[in-house]
């Protein structure tokens, strides 16, 4: 390298020096294309730093850890660096720093306030590193568990353009709460040359596409180098090739997020575009990209010398990680391909957020044999094995391999993002324990969050920590700090809410103008735009992406009505809009048509904006400046929804369908539900009653009581409502709580027993395959041939005495526990809710087995119980990971 910086020095070509221009700029794909047309054998990159004087040096530091993210003086030291380049750099300070001028650093640099201020920043970023965070203290146990958290996305902030929606935030959120309470987590994902699509719309609304090309260099990213300082990269197994990728990292406070990135020029220019974009491209590049996430961030913790105990999947894109996982077990401990898969399962936990089975990645079987076969032979197994843990009917070779079903049969627990999630998913996954009633099926749920410092205004920061102290953001699942919210004065919690609607509605009106200019608009459209929305008028926010199922023109079902509502001259309403559509769903781009041209109807057009390229920075303008989120998907298809979340420290309220989080979130007194909670068989039907219904919230309830006004111009009832939505909801829907759930269920269990099982060389490992050897080959000679109860008056508290007799035929009398199933009957005679309870083996009698056990009747009515064998060992978890279950008949 140091010879090639030499080389340029002495004089290559102008051309060559071009090349090296755009190489360092970030254009690879465009630089390599270059290159072959100029006939150059090779490029010579190098990076380039910030140059800042030594007494700025802090900055440095403070630019490449994300918790300027969300901590607001970090972000106002570099704010005040050069207010116009922040906002031009779309809050990006390695960019910010490149950019800014050495006479201005020069100025910084002996700008007493500015030092102050920016040493303020350095030692609070030193402290709160230097911190364990208070999950250590709390569960020792913790110690030396290791959580690797993979997702194919990644929404951490808005100038590192690596994710498409809520996925993404979602998991960003995760591993800053994870910083916070000190879990100790390490983020693994993909970097994307591309990231996902930039939003325009043309001259008749419809939804355009732009891929600018993300400059590595100039983001808040460091690139991970070896003992030898060259570049770290890990290498996969691709049909006929390796494909290599980089790791780069990402620090989000206390937490490393790793990420993968094929553009290296070992890799054919195919290869180089496998991390080219969040979700392009066909399925052969699909599953490329899931191979070098599941597979390729396993080895890239390998090469970090970073062994997780527990690997948390974020949906199934990563599902390949557990095959990985087992193939390491088998070859450094010597194990069978049976006894590595429980091993890696034991430390495996699978969160799905897709609440129908049309959102699961599916793969063609030859797809997958041309990619697996040599793996397949690596594991130990046939190609048909390995598929089988991908399909719900493991002997069907027909049936395309799903990476929900891998994801679940890796893993030691699943869960679901809501509580009604979890319900949707157990309907969903029933087959896979076919012979347990739903609420037995072995799928939990933990409902999102949001982390609250993120999403919560400096102005209403200011607030908070004035009247509750700092805890609300150290701790903002502790209830008890949020109780102080009565301690603000109605006027000064209004007042901050009014700066906050002013400020959105002054950001739209900018915004709108851009996209106006950018559409070649006249001067009058231009002057228009730059005067649309009223800021003290209630103003509404609906923004999402554009799936059908969300159901965004919902409001438009009655167009007519709406104008009412919109034009009232007493109640007036105004609509902030926002969200993409996956840029092949027509569907979508459709409904963006619709809305966008609703907002071009001369009645209307200053109460309803559209505004472009909905991202972290336009989502965090919209709920830290509205008075009300709208959320309208077809109920049960949102699996958790979180952007409504993000008012909630805000003092925004939510108007929604009873769906996701606002399902087990909504009561009267914290906001508006549409409908009941209904589920209907006809879609049409369904629409016409939910957005009749909406309609009459909106002029029956909504606008009432915004504008209903004290002397003082005060609306102290919605400011009731809003004090109340924030103490009751901020310290529930919030991902330090959420983290906090995922560590205490599953994170901390499952290091345990993953530990358990790896001890002594995996010597428990062997007797487990070998239980369910003898579990295959013999359940199903099991039957229970006799069951007798006490035939006697029975009344509520009474207690049935039951007796059964079970053949096991070869099966161990261990390998088993015979269980009475007992509860209230529903029309059709079936058990609802049953109360499981051990039956005591009291004897053999022959061939047989015989057991004993109690009925508890504790309510009235048709009652009933039932009696089934189930498998049992205690180091295999029940029914997840063995699913047999026989039932007397």
């Amino acid at each position: 390298m140091v010879s090639g910086i030499s080389f340029i020095a002495s004089g290559m070509s102008h051309c060559t020096l071009y090349i090296l221009r755009i190489y360092c700029s970030g254009d690879y794909f465009g630089a390599a294309a270059r290159v072959q047309s100029l006939h150059m054998s090779r490029v010579f990159g190098f990076q380039v730093s910030p140059s800042v004087p030594d007494r700025l040096a802090a900055l440095n530091d403070l630019s490449l850890n994300l918790r300027w993210a969300w901590d607001h003086p970090t972000r106002a030291v570099f704010e005040s660096i050069d207010p116009d380049l922040w906002e031009e750099t779309n809050h990006n300070p390695r960019l910010l720093l490149g950019r800014i001028s050495q006479r201005r650093l020069a100025e910084l640099a002996s700008d007493e306030a500015f030092l102050a201020e920016m040493d303020r920043a350095a030692a609070s970023l030193a402290e709160y590193c230097a911190g364990t965070g208070r999950f250590r203290h709390t569960h020792p146990e913790a110690a030396g568990i290791v959580v690797a958290y993979f997702s194919a996305e990644f929404g951490l902030t808005e100038c590192i353009p690596n994710y498409a929606g809520g996925l993404g935030i979602l998991a960003g959120d995760h591993l800053k709460s994870a910083s916070d309470l000190g879990v100790p987590v390490v983020g693994v994902g993909l970097l994307y040359q591309h990231g996902y699509f930039q939003q325009y719309l043309s001259a008749d609304a419809w939804q355009q596409e732009a891929y600018p090309v993300n400059d590595f260099a100039n983001l808040p990213l460091i690139p991970e180098v070896d003992s030898q300082k060259r570049a770290l990269s890990i290498s996969v197994e691709f049909p006929g090739r390796l494909v290599n990728a980089r790791i780069w990292r990402v620090q989000v406070g206390r937490v490393p997020l790793y990420l993968l990135d094929t553009n290296v020029r070992q890799n054919t220019e195919a290869d180089r575009r496998i991390t080219g974009a969040l979700y392009g491209g066909d399925g052969e590049l699909r599953l490329q990209q899931e191979i070098i996430l599941g597979i390729g961030g396993i080895r890239a913790l390998v090469a970090l010398g970073i062994e997780p105990t527990v690997c948390h999947m974020n949906e199934g894109h990563s599902a390949f990680l557990g095959l990985e996982r087992a193939r390491l077990f088998r070859e450094s401990l010597g194990l069978r391909f049976s006894e590595a898969r429980q091993l890696a399962a034991s430390g495996n936990l699978f969160t799905t957020h897709t609440p129908v089975p049309a959102g699961f990645d599916l793969f063609d079987p030859q797809l997958m044999a041309k990619y697996f076969s040599a793996f397949a032979e690596r594991l130990g197994i046939r190609l048909e094995r390995l598929m089988s843990y991908g399909r719900q009917n493991p002997s069907d070779n027909n049936e395309s391999f799903n990476m929900a079903f891998l994801a679940t049969r890796i893993s030691s627990s699943a869960n679901g993002v809501s509580k009604l999630h979890g319900l949707v998913t157990r309907k969903m996954v029933h087959a896979m324990w076919a012979g347990y009633p739903l609420e037995e099926v072995p799928v939990d749920s933990v409902t999102n969050g949001v982390h609250t410092r993120s999403w919560t205004s400096l102005e209403m920061t200011t607030l908070l920590n004035r009247y509750l102290g700092p805890r609300w953001a150290e701790e903002p699942a502790d209830s008890a700090v949020w109780n102080r919210i009565d301690k603000i004065p109605d006027q000064e919690l209004w007042r901050v809410h009014q700066i906050r609607r002013e400020r959105l509605v002054n950001y739209a009106r900018e915004a709108l103008e851009s996209q106006v200019r950018r559409r070649g608009g006249t001067d009058a459209e231009i002057a228009t735009a730059g005067a649309v929305l009223n800021p003290d008028a209630l103003t509404i926010g609906f923004a999402r992406r554009f799936a059908t199922y969300k159901r965004a023109t919902l409001l438009l079902r009655d167009a007519p009505r709406l104008k009412r509502i919109l034009t009232n001259k007493i109640y007036p309403v105004q609509i902030l809009m926002a969200g993409k559509a996956h840029p092949h769903d027509d569907a979508g781009k459709h409904l963006i048509r619709q809305l966008v041209n609703f907002a071009r109807d001369p009645e209307v057009r200053s109460s309803v904006v559209f505004l472009e390229d909905y991202d972290i920075r336009l989502a965090r303008h919209l709920v830290q400046g509205v008075d009300v989120w709208l959320n309208t998907p077809r109920r049960p298809n949102e699996a958790s929804g979180t952007s409504g979340m993000k008012l909630l420290a805000n003092g925004g309220l939510n108007l929604s369908v009873l769906d996701g989080w606002w399902a087990e979130a909504f009561d009267r007194e914290v906001g508006w539900a549409i409908g009941h909670g209904e589920d209907y068989n006809n879609d049409e039907y369904q629409d016409a009653v939910e957005s009749d219904a909406l309609y009459r919230l909106l002029e029956k309830d909504v606008t009432p009581l915004y504008y209903d006004r004290d002397q003082e111009n005060l609306p102290r009832r919605w400011i009731s409502m809003m004090k109340t939505s924030m103490k009751r909801l901020s310290p529930v829907f919030n991902t330090n709580r959420m983290v906090t759930q995922y560590a205490e269920r599953f994170y901390i269990p499952s290091a345990k027993r993953h530990a358990a099982l790896k001890a002594n060389g995996g010597e428990k490992l062997s007797s487990i395959v070998d239980w369910r050897r003898h579990i295959r080959k013999s359940a199903s000679q099991v039957r229970i041939t006799h069951v007798q109860a006490e035939d006697s008056e029975i009344r509520v508290g009474s207690k049935i005495r039951v007796k059964v007799s079970v053949f096991l035929g070869e099966l161990p009398k261990e390998y088993v526990r015979v269980q009475i199933c007992s509860g209230s009957l529903n029309a059709e005679g079936a058990i609802i809710k049953g109360v499981v309870s051990e039956m005591e083996r009291v004897e053999a009698s022959g061939m047989e087995q015989q057991y004993e056990g109690t009925v508890e009747c504790t309510e009235s009515g048709s009652c009933g119980f039932s009696v089934r064998v189930i498998p049992y060992h205690p180091d295999v978890l029940i029914p997840f990971e063995q699913p047999a279950v026989i039932w007397a008949e």
